[in-house]
């Protein structure tokens, strides 16, 4: 009777996790997450607050199959942006290939050294691209997942020593390496400033300079890790004259090998689809993801980061991500996930969200599908929308996410993969379509104007007076512009350095030359903006929205924003004329763009112009 008894229970046993698994444990966003301003810090182009540490011609070899151009040094923070290096010019690469080699030497001191200025502008959640060791600008392709960059730290020979002596697939030989520590200590002074933070990983793909995939290439089908990766086919030892070996490499890029995934229908092509990741790396990224959690492993992660931007989130199975979701929560209940999820058919229609904010994936996804029906409304760009078209695409995006999750969701203009703000409405074609140089000869790459710098202005106001979280891509608040990736991330334009004129164009046309400088002005709109979003944070994100007036003919455009204690109006004139806008009748104070009080029920709206008014009932 006992081997009967034990497989009974065994079989029970089954059958609960089975149960499990096809029930995954739902959970809410994190109690901070709706009252997050977030600001995305790409260090490499933040601050060079340590110029010891500035990378060497070998810690950025591998990131690029062709040769390391001869004479190759880090670029003046303070360079032209379009203008050749001397090494860049000898090696006779056009300009968006010799891009790709430049450093800057930003790292995480001077991230450090910041912090302060960020308290100030008024945002509480930072978001850091790629900080794991790679030898690229963006640190998407990992060298070691478990280690911060070696030149983002203050010693990064001794770093990478350290990380070429340990076992990768063996958390007890971890070591914290110099760059590692100055992380921790960066964390430490986030949340002494009751700030949080989070970083970006891809769970996709790996750089080739990854130790796993040094063994795959060296020892092919007899590597350990042979089923670690997406390999179409080994080489064959019996060819020596032919190399069959081949694999897949994210969107093609072969210096992005995709990590292998398991159990995916053979009828997938695209978007939300089941599966998992391979076992193997699987533990691996656990190991990795534990790390950075809770530092000291003493069950308390409040030494750790507040979760995880995840990169190219619907490249990777549902099954991962509910997994993931469950493991760092274990660790960290008050963890946050916000994943990458971008195009269903490019360009022209975003995916649709759904499938990953339903309290079992992701707590968020970085919402460029609120952004382009506002560019588009605003800046009267393609679809060039209507207000009630406008009115129309935003309680869309909004369909099917309960409030939580809406209130969570990372409301950005403009990031790392996107043209600025500014640019952005400064060139009104399709969004992100062809807005660069290489694609278009007609591209404005000087700064923006005044009637594109009114428009950022009633974007911004609509952003911070909106359900989710305002998103702020580090150096629109300093009034920088650029177009898509790679124009996007120059070094950011800190007050107390003089750049030099932009006066060239990438393909020697020409241009108008600008100055370079901090908009202090711009800036203190920031700060405003923040400070408005900050002190009546329980309006905006709990408040509920009704339209008041969607005028089609004259571009006008308000709505309120109502608690039982009190409400909000937000209005815009979207035309180039003045118009008088009604008002519902009441006692308010005019809070943006300055601060009066407005009793009448018609407002005089200057072109292009926004305003935040809130009833007297507010404190």
């Amino acid at each position: 009777m006992e081997p009967m008894r034990i497989f009974v229970n065994l079989c029970l046993w089954v059958g609960i996790v089975s149960v499990a698994q096809s029930q995954p444990l739902l959970s809410e966003p994190p109690s901070w997450a709706d009252e997050a301003i977030w600001y995305q810090i790409f260090v490499e182009r933040f601050r060079n607050g340590d110029p010891s540490n500035d990378p060497t011609s070998e810690d950025i070899r591998g990131f690029w199959f062709g040769p390391q151009p001869e004479n190759w040094a880090p670029t003046p923070w303070t360079h032209d942006w379009y203008k050749q290096e001397g090494w860049a010019r000898n090696s006779e690469l056009d300009f968006y290939t010799a891009v790709q080699y430049r450093r800057y030497g930003g790292d995480l001191q001077g991230v450090i050294n910041k912090l302060d200025y960020l308290k100030e502008l008024g945002v509480n959640a930072l978001y850091l691209n790629p900080i794991n060791d790679a030898p690229s600008l963006h640190k998407f392709d990992a060298r070691h997942y478990r280690h911060v960059d070696r030149n983002f730290g203050p010693d990064p020979v001794g770093d990478r020593l350290i990380a070429e002596a340990e076992d990768p697939l063996d958390p007890d030989t971890w070591q914290w390496t110099a760059a590692d520590s100055l992380f921790l200590e960066l964390i430490q002074q986030v949340h002494a400033r009751e700030m949080r933070i989070i970083l970006d990983y891809s769970w996709n793909h790996t750089g080739v300079k990854f130790w796993a995939w040094e063994d795959l290439l060296d020892h092919q089908q007899e590597s350990a890790f042979a089923d670690w990766y997406e390999i179409n086919a080994f080489d064959d030892p019996s060819t020596p004259d032919t190399n069959e070996f081949s694999y897949d490499g994210w969107l093609g890029v072969k210096s992005l090998p995709e990590l292998a995934k398991i159990d995916v229908p053979p009828s997938h092509v695209h978007g939300a689809h089941e599966g998992n990741l391979h076992p193997q790396p699987k533990a691996h990224i656990y190991n990795v993801t534990k790390r950075w959690l809770d530092p000291n492993g003493d069950g308390n992660p409040e030494d750790g980061i507040d979760g995880f931007r995840l990169d190219v989130a619907e490249m990777v199975p549902l099954g991962f991500w509910r997994d993931y979701r469950e493991f760092v929560r274990s660790i960290n209940p008050e963890a946050y996930l916000v994943g990458e999820v971008w195009w269903d058919s490019w360009p022209h229609r975003m995916a649709d969200p759904v499938p990953w904010v339903q309290g079992d994936i992701f707590d968020a996804v970085m919402n460029y599908r609120w952004y382009m029906p506002a560019r588009s409304f605003f800046a009267q760009a393609p679809p060039d929308l209507t207000a009630s078209q406008y009115v129309a695409h935003l309680d869309s995006v909004m369909a099917g996410i309960t409030p939580p999750f809406w209130n969570a969701m990372m409301n950005l203009t403009s990031s790392h993969d996107t043209p600025r703000l500014s640019t952005s409405i400064y060139n009104p074609g399709l969004y992100k379509y062809h807005q660069n140089p290489r694609e278009n000869p007609n591209f404005k790459v000087d700064r923006p104007d005044l009637r594109a710098r009114s428009i950022q202005e009633m974007i911004l106001v609509q952003q911070f007076t909106w359900p989710g979280a305002p998103h702020i891509w580090n150096g629109d608040e300093m009034g920088m512009w650029g177009g898509d990736d790679p124009d996007v991330r120059k070094p950011l334009i800190w007050p107390d350095y003089t750049f030099d004129d932009e006066v060239t164009h990438p393909f020697g046309l020409d241009r108008r030359h600008n100055s370079v400088f901090f908009d202090t002005e711009l800036m203190e709109l920031y700060k405003t903006l923040t400070h408005i979003r900050n002190e009546h944070q329980h309006l905006w994100i709990h408040g509920k929205t009704k339209w008041l007036t969607v005028d089609d003919d004259h571009r006008l455009l308000s709505y309120e924003r109502r608690l039982e204690e009190g409400h909000a109006l937000v209005v815009f004139n979207a035309s180039d004329e003045m118009h008088q806008m009604a008002v519902p009748q009441g006692n308010y104070r005019q809070i943006f763009p300055s601060d009066s009080l407005v009793t009448t029920s018609e407002l005089d709206m200057d072109p292009l112009s926004a305003r935040i008014l809130l009833s007297e009932d507010l404190p």
